[in-house]
């Protein structure tokens, strides 16, 4: 089964906080975002990603779309972009580039367990890792359980 989108709202309380204080939520490269606060990223073609009805998975797939949080006059400020689901010796994992510099990728999160849904897709859960800490402006801990994320399946001809 391919995949046409991811669908992942970082944190709700994070996204709530940012946006109770005044701060902004701003969407570039393609991102978008649900009704009920999520956030859609396309799938950038040619990824290998397979996740088998058992939950095991093997390959990687890219995403395109940005995402930045900025509150406080900048003093906190958070750049997602250029999302990858990662396959890895030690298990599946959400990447981005590195920001601000943009010179590296960093594994945002751990992810697991993953649950089939009939024809909705795959919903995994994730949590923070300590370089996704630090993208996430240094808000919470590694291991912080954060929004799931949801892939939707290629729509059959």
């Amino acid at each position: 089964m391919g995949f046409s989108e991811l669908i992942w709202g970082v944190k709700a309380s994070f996204r709530n906080y940012v946006e109770a204080v005044g701060g902004s939520i701003n969407l570039s490269d393609g991102a978008t975002r649900t009704a009920d606060g999520c956030f859609v990223f396309t799938a950038i073609p040619g990824g290998d990603l397979a996740i088998a009805a058992d939950g095991s998975a093997t390959g990687a797939m890219g995403f395109q779309g940005t995402i930045t949080f900025d509150a406080h006059g900048g003093m906190l400020k958070a750049t997602l972009t250029d999302l990858r689901l990662e396959v890895g010796v030690d298990g599946f994992f959400l990447t981005a580039m590195e920001a601000p510099m943009n010179q590296g990728r960093c594994t945002i999160a751990k992810l697991g367990p993953v649950t089939h849904c009939p024809n909705a897709g795959i919903t995994m859960d994730a949590e923070i890792t300590l370089d996704g800490m630090y993208q996430l402006a240094d808000n919470y801990p590694p291991g912080t359980t954060l929004d799931p994320l949801r892939l939707t399946p290629l729509k059959q001809d």
